[in-house]
């Protein structure tokens, strides 16, 4: 795929601004509050917040960290970070301070955005630190070291932007991997072409005025990927709800916004698909709807095509990529299967030697290396990066098979990691935390099956006197606290099991994968029965 010379994403977004009353933005938050941004209002306070970030001496390719919730000033410092020609490390603001240390010792972060409602966080997460040298708060902090995001960039007068190339590095968005830290996966501008072409257009389905709601909250990939490149490069109008998840309200707000592109995560969708008195939902704009994340189950799509007249389809991707398998729209839907792969995406499944194999065959989902929105590597981790291609295939982690007709079916993960409710979680960090606590020597993270998460962390954990503990309520309430305390707190284990050893190779390795196996089969005990 042929890109152009200079191009930067945030310019598929400002060229909707030529009509004033063209709205980006619609916002509501818990209490009802509403708040409406144009694309004019956009692209004027993203130049004034890359001309401010600029003028306060940050310099192209500086790392900026943002962590902001879902408010639009979140699009806005996305989008004038990228026209200052910074790199964003979008951050969750369910990160911990160990989390956010990391992150900017890791990418050498010059810069941090984020909520006032943070702030006890991000101090934490600076000690010790030495490369940042400008914070911006959103809201009242209680220090006089950092500037308000708000009054960023006025007053600034003349001050140029950068331009730059379609190789310039956008973003480090971090994942969890299966030992270590979290993997830092660069992306380039030029990502947004193909995702613009693949995930918007053929998946999504967006058209020009759209209304759009990509419920992922910025921090995570899948916002750059929907909320963000996906509906505003497309013209579209941007839904954000800035509370809690509630199937009800979600529905209302799907009524009341009229929206016409839906995007949730298998799990919100089963919530929905459960809510008695579908029938008093009008959502009769809602035109498509995907999902993303994990299998979703023939119950549920059949739920929204009876009442809602809509068929929920699925797709599949990584921070590492863009859109692979899907099922796109005017495809049939095939209940539990990732659909196709996409097109500009050569995805296969190949066995160990890197050959593809027959139908019906499992083997790993990979994709290669010369697609357009493959990632460009890990940062400052070159050997990662080779040990995550095989030959010219970069591996997913993913195992699938393959039908006569083309279609993708789930196996599972072909390593530790584990996925649930849509985020991806390293076994490494919850058990890192775990062994922090006085009472624990030892412990596994697996993936236990779920019917409405899919997957739960769980911890088999082996105590300092070497005994079960009996009548452990009040230990496991006691380690999932701790757990929230240290890392962020989606990642805590929701089971807790307490053995007396852990499964182990002849050279002392912990064996995740025996626990797995053994929480899958009990899982297909229970729902077998």
């Amino acid at each position: 795929m042929k890109m152009p010379e200079y191009y930067n994403m945030t310019h598929d977004i400002d060229r909707h601004a030529h009509d004033p009353m063209q709205v980006a933005l619609r916002w509501e938050n818990e209490q009802g509050v509403t708040r409406m941004i144009t694309y004019r209002e956009l692209k004027q306070r993203s130049d004034q917040l890359a001309q401010g970030f600029l003028a306060s001496g940050l310099k192209k390719g500086d790392r900026i960290f943002i962590l902001l919730p879902r408010v639009p000033e979140a699009t806005m410092t996305y989008m004038g970070a990228l026209k200052a020609g910074l790199t964003i490390i979008p951050g969750s603001e369910m990160l911990r301070p160990d989390d956010i240390r990391y992150r900017i010792e890791h990418g050498e972060v010059k810069a941090v955005v984020f909520d006032a409602s943070l702030e006890n966080e991000v101090l934490q997460g600076l000690e010790g630190t030495s490369t940042v040298k400008m914070g911006y708060v959103l809201g009242e902090t209680r220090t006089d070291q950092f500037q308000s995001l708000l009054r960023i960039g006025h007053g600034v007068k003349e001050q140029p932007l950068p331009k730059t190339r379609w190789d310039d590095v956008a973003f480090i968005s971090y994942t969890s991997g299966t030992t270590g830290g979290p993997k830092g996966v660069i992306h380039v501008h030029g990502w947004a072409i193909p995702h613009q072409q693949v995930a918007a257009k053929e998946w999504m389905d967006i058209r020009k005025k759209d209304t759009v709601w990509a419920t992922a909250g910025p921090g995570w990939a899948k916002w750059v990927w929907s909320p963000f490149i996906s509906t505003l490069g497309s013209g579209a109008t941007a839904l954000a709800y800035q509370g809690r998840f509630y199937p009800e309200k979600t529905l209302s707000l799907i009524e009341k916004y009229h929206v016409n592109v839906l995007c949730c995560t298998p799990t919100e969708y089963r919530l929905m698909a459960k809510v008695d008195g579908l029938e008093r939902y009008n959502l009769s704009d809602l035109r498509s709807a995907v999902s993303a994340g994990e299998p979703l189950n023939g119950e549920v799509i059949n739920t929204f095509r009876r009442y809602f007249q809509v068929d929920v389809r699925d797709g599949y991707g990584q921070t590492e990529n863009t859109l692979l398998v899907a099922t796109m729209k005017g495809m049939k839907v095939k209940a539990g299967s990732m659909g196709k792969p996409t097109t500009l995406n050569q995805v296969e499944i190949i066995d160990e030697e890197g050959e593809w194999v027959p139908v019906g065959q499992v083997g790993d989902i990979a994709i290669h290396e010369a697609a357009p929105g493959l990632f460009k590597g890990y940062y400052k981790d070159p050997e990662r990066t080779a040990n995550a291609f095989r030959g010219e295939w970069y591996l997913t982690g993913d195992r699938a098979r393959k039908d006569e007709d083309g279609y993708f079916w789930f196996e599972g993960r072909g390593d530790d990691i584990i996925i649930s409710a849509g985020y991806t979680i390293g076994p490494f960090e919850v058990e890192d935390a775990l062994v922090k606590h006085p009472l624990v020597q030892e412990c596994a993270v697996v993936a236990s099956p779920d019917s409405l998460r899919g997957s739960v962390v769980k911890a088999f954990i082996v105590l300092k006197d070497g005994q079960e503990q009996e009548g452990s309520d009040s230990l496991m309430k006691e380690l999932q606290t701790h757990v929230k305390s240290l890392t962020a707190p989606y990642k805590y284990p929701r089971v807790i099991e307490f053995v007396t050893t852990l499964p182990k190779t002849s050279s002392g390795k912990i064996r995740r994968i025996q626990l797995r196996e053994q929480e899958m089969e009990g899982f297909k005990h229970i729902h077998d029965q």
